[in-house]
C-alpha cells in the first residue's frame, strides 16, 4: 500500500484553493459536497488545500508556501508534488466507496469506478443508516462483541439476509433482529495456496481471508498473502493447524509443496 487512504470530515472546515477554470471547479465541486468552506489563500484554521494552476513553476511555488504554513497540500495533476490525491469516488451516502492509483492514472481509477458504479445498488446507504439505527438492538440481541460480530457477517455475506446487493435489503433489517439467526459457532477452515502470489487467490480464500478472526499459517507464507486478511485478524505463524481454535472462523494456510526436481 503506497497511500494511507482516510476520509476527512471537512462539513463546515476551512479549505483552501488556489486557481481558476475547470479543473478548480472540479475541485471546488467536490469540497463543496463534502461541506467544505473554499477560501482562495491560507486562513487561519486551514489544514488543506487545492492548487490547480496551469504553470507549474507557480503551482510549485504556491504548494511550497501553502505547506510551509501546515498544510497538507494537493497539486491537480502533478502527484509528485502532492502531500496527499484525490480517489474517484462512488457516492452512496452514508457509504462511500474511494478508488485511487496515488496519481498514476485516474483513468483507471475512473474506469474502476464506473464497474462497482453498475453493481451496486442505489439503496446500499439506506441499509448503512438502518444498520447505525439498530446498534442498540443488536447489543441487545447479541451482547457479546464477536457474536455480534458474527451475526453481522452472516447477514452481510452473499446471499445473507442483508445482502448489500439486495436493493432491498434495507428494509429488512428489523425482520433479521426479530429472526431465529444464532451466530456461527467456531470453525476452522483450510485454505490451499497455489502459489506465494496474492493475484492468484481463489475468491473462496479470498472471501475466508476477509471473514476471518484469527489467521494460522507457517511462517514461510509471504505478508502479500497476509495483509490481504482483515486488519483486526489476529495472525498466529505455526506449524500445524491447531487443535482446539478459539472463538470465531479460524484459517489454516497451507502452503503449496515446491518440488526440488529430484
Amino acid at each position: 500500500m503506497h497511500q494511507l487512504p482516510i476520509f476527512l470530515n471537512l462539513t463546515g472546515r476551512t479549505v483552501v484553493l488556489v486557481g481558476e477554470g475547470e479543473a478548480a471547479a472540479a475541485k471546488a465541486r467536490l469540497i463543496e459536497r463534502a461541506g467544505g468552506r473554499i477560501v482562495p489563500a491560507w486562513q487561519q484554521g486551514a489544514t488543506i488545500a487545492f492548487v490547480a494552476l496551469d504553470d507549474e513553476t507557480a503551482a510549485r511555488a504556491a504548494a511550497d508556501e501553502l505547506r510551509a504554513r501546515g498544510l497538507l497540500v494537493n497539486v491537480v495533476d502533478r502527484p509528485d508534488l502532492c502531500d496527499f490525491t484525490t480517489p474517484a469516488i462512488v457516492d452512496r451516502a452514508p457509504v462511500t466507496i474511494a478508488i485511487g492509483t496515488g496519481g498514476a492514472s485516474a483513468g483507471l481509477a475512473k474506469a474502476v469506478r464506473q464497474r462497482i458504479e453498475s453493481l451496486l445498488p442505489v439503496r446500499v446507504g439506506a441499509l448503512a443508516t438502518a444498520l447505525y439505527a439498530a446498534r442498540d438492538a443488536m447489543k441487545a440481541r447479541w451482547p457479546a462483541a464477536a457474536d455480534r460480530r458474527r451475526a453481522i457477517d452472516a447477514a452481510l455475506a452473499s446471499g445473507g439476509a442483508l445482502d448489500p446487493l439486495d436493493d432491498r435489503a434495507a428494509d429488512k433489517v428489523d425482520a433479521w433482529l426479530a429472526s431465529d439467526t444464532v451466530p456461527q459457532p467456531s470453525r476452522l477452515e483450510t485454505i490451499h495456496l497455489t502459489s506465494p502470489d496474492p493475484d492468484d487467490l481463489t475468491l473462496r480464500a479470498a472471501r475466508l481471508l476477509g471473514e476471518a478472526d484469527h489467521i494460522f499459517h507457517p511462517a514461510t507464507v509471504p505478508p502479500a498473502i497476509l495483509t490481504r486478511a482483515r486488519a483486526d485478524a489476529v495472525r498466529h505463524a505455526a506449524d500445524a493447524p491447531p487443535a482446539d481454535p478459539p472463538a470465531g472462523l479460524s484459517l489454516w494456510v497451507e502452503m503449496p509443496v515446491i518440488s526440488n526436481g529430484s
